[in-house]
């Protein structure tokens, strides 16, 4: 399989495929994924950003963002990566993996070194260099909290 990572703002054409695309997986209306985008796209800072692995022939098969927060109570662990996935078809291929990577070292360049995320997975995000950080009180109940620091 052959898939390429893109940063969405370098890569404008996608962003409109991103917006149908990142619905699909959390349920999220398109509106607040485009809101999201269009600020990236407006440039007044590092975050939001959004990333997405294509096929050769531009359907997406996995994407991320970062975003200031990601619906939890600790306003001051910032920002954090989200709406992790992959498609199922292409899971266990290191595409989650890649994702991780680039956005790390994306945001790293941009001045941002320390990324945070929530997840209910307690093993997914050790193997990319992510470590458990502490537990936080998101929409839906407690949730744990990663940290990632890029070297």
């Amino acid at each position: 399989m052959d898939w390429e990572l893109i940063k969405i703002r370098e890569r404008p054409e996608y962003l409109e495929k991103a917006v149908r695309w990142f619905p699909h997986a959390f349920g999220v209306p398109e509106e607040a994924y485009r809101e999201s985008m269009e600020k990236m796209r407006a440039g007044k800072g590092p975050v939001p950003q959004w990333y997405a692995a294509a096929l050769a022939d531009g359907e997406m098969i996995g994407g991320l963002g970062v975003i200031e927060n990601d619906f939890h109570d600790r306003k001051d662990l910032a920002p954090n990566v989200c709406a992790v996935y992959v498609d199922e078809p292409y899971r266990g291929r290191g595409v989650a993996g890649s994702l991780l990577d680039l956005a790390c070292r994306d945001m790293a360049e941009l001045g941002i070194p320390v990324l945070y995320l929530v997840t209910d997975h307690d093993s997914f995000y050790e193997r990319y260099g992510w470590e458990f950080f502490c537990m936080a009180q998101g929409d839906d109940g407690p949730t744990r909290l990663y940290r990632h620091k890029q070297n």
